[in-house]
């Protein structure tokens, strides 16, 4: 009797370790992983908190310290997670879990994105590959051909073409140039998503929308939809690559650079890395990331290029230079008025709150930036950094139903920030 109890409770524990072993290995790769925001209570605590994280490299901070009382959110492992909270907790910090587990964010987003139309179709509420919006951005101009043309930047790193279009109608006189850019940082999705749906309107709604047919014909538009298509194009691979941020570059054990540091300016100061590994790693020098350097070469050759917009996600922020000192530039009013013109047509479309000011002043430091190389370098007055949706309850996975709403919205906001400037040369 005893036996068959002890083979029956060895049954038991097998069975248990039969179940349990499948389930570990469908679990993905984020199973667990969380994103905890911190409410700093002062510059004191600021200070502590930028100490506590340079102790923990390894930490995937997907929201840094930017002011006194300024929510920061980390990405946690499930092996952080206890460690890391009582050690915030152990110095008063407020903390709040914003996502608790990653993992079922990105499945609920990867069987929306299983759900796709016919190719023929391009859907603008989904979000799409690098192939498919490649194949968009050729489709698109061939269906209006007459005032749209394609154009190469560069070859990335791993071959991909940086494929852009121009948007241009016909005019007595010759007109300012604007450039708009989406996908410099691989994970922030929204961005080329929100920058492909307000494009597609300008030239669909063309003639039809006189707001819209006012703006396609205030400037000539260059539309660049990913900034860094081997970045991108990782982030599609699997749920593990998902939240990369970099190119693809390597540097000795590590891959990838910031290529929102690497512009020559003020390059490897405040806010970038020198840490190969680091998410902000600022390249083995200025211009090191042949996408970069692709893309100011092709601004240099602009000709009176005006706007400037490189959009990212997330904190819904709408900034302007410099990004690498809290001191203002002597435009800043008219720069700034520019921003407030923007974020008020944007908060009247469905009354989505931006903020708006410089960049080292309402989000964080970062030398080496785009919009300060453009107006610091070439001389674009109304250059701006752009986070887009959400605040917080999503992150860089914001699902794909905010696609829509948030191009609708960031149209608005181009359509009040060009007629601004058009004004304001």
């Amino acid at each position: 009797m005893g036996l068959n109890m002890d083979f029956a409770a060895v049954s038991t524990v097998s069975l248990v370790f039969l179940v349990l072993i499948p389930l570990a290995f469908t679990a993905g790769p984020l199973t667990g992983h969380s994103v905890l925001r911190v409410w700093p209570a002062g510059e004191k605590q600021v200070t502590l908190l930028q100490e506590l994280l340079s102790m923990r490299k390894s930490l995937d901070i997907w929201k840094g310290p930017s002011c006194a009382t300024c929510p920061v959110d980390i990405r946690l492992t499930p092996f952080e997670y206890d460690d890391v909270t009582s050690s915030l907790k152990e110095n008063n910090f407020k903390v709040e879990t914003m996502i608790s587990d990653i993992q079922h964010v990105l499945d609920s987003q990867r069987r929306d994105l299983k759900y796709k139309p016919k190719a023929a179709v391009f859907d603008y509420s989904k979000y799409h590959t690098l192939d498919e919006i490649n194949a968009w951005t050729m489709n698109i101009t061939n269906v209006y051909d007459s005032m749209t043309s394609v154009f190469n930047v560069t070859k990335s790193y791993e071959g991909r073409s940086l494929m852009g279009f121009k948007i241009s109608t016909p005019s007595p006189f010759a007109r300012s140039a604007f450039w708009i850019e989406g996908g410099i940082h691989a994970r922030e999705w929204i961005s080329p998503a929100t920058v492909i749906y307000m494009v597609g309107q300008m030239l669909d709604r063309y003639k039809i929308d006189p707001d819209i047919t006012t703006l396609v014909d205030s400037f000539e538009w260059y539309i660049l939809p990913v900034t860094n298509p081997d970045g991108y194009a990782y982030t599609w691979q699997s749920d593990k690559t998902r939240l990369w941020r970099k190119t693809r570059s390597k540097h000795g054990l590590c891959y990838g650079v910031d290529p929102n540091r690497n512009w020559d300016i003020e390059w490897s100061k405040s806010g970038a890395s020198k840490d190969p590994c680091s998410d902000t790693y600022c390249g083995p020098k200025a211009f090191s990331e042949v996408e970069v350097k692709g893309v100011s070469d092709f601004l240099r050759n602009i000709s009176g290029l005006k706007g400037f917009i490189d959009f990212h996600s997330y904190s819904q922020l709408w900034m302007s230079p410099w990004g690498y000192t809290k001191k203002l530039p002597k435009d800043f009013k008219q720069q700034d008025e520019g921003s407030a013109a923007a974020v008020d047509a944007l908060q009247k479309v469905f009354g989505t709150k931006y903020e708006h000011g410089t960049i080292a002043n309402i989000i964080y430091t970062a030398s080496g930036s785009s919009a300060d190389w453009t107006y610091g370098k070439i001389g674009v007055k109304y250059s701006y950094g752009v986070e887009l949706r959400d605040t917080g309850k999503y992150g860089f996975l914001l699902p794909a139903d905010q696609i829509i709403p948030s191009g609708q919205e960031t149209l608005q906001a181009l359509i009040g920030l060009a007629a601004y400037i058009k004004d304001n040369s």
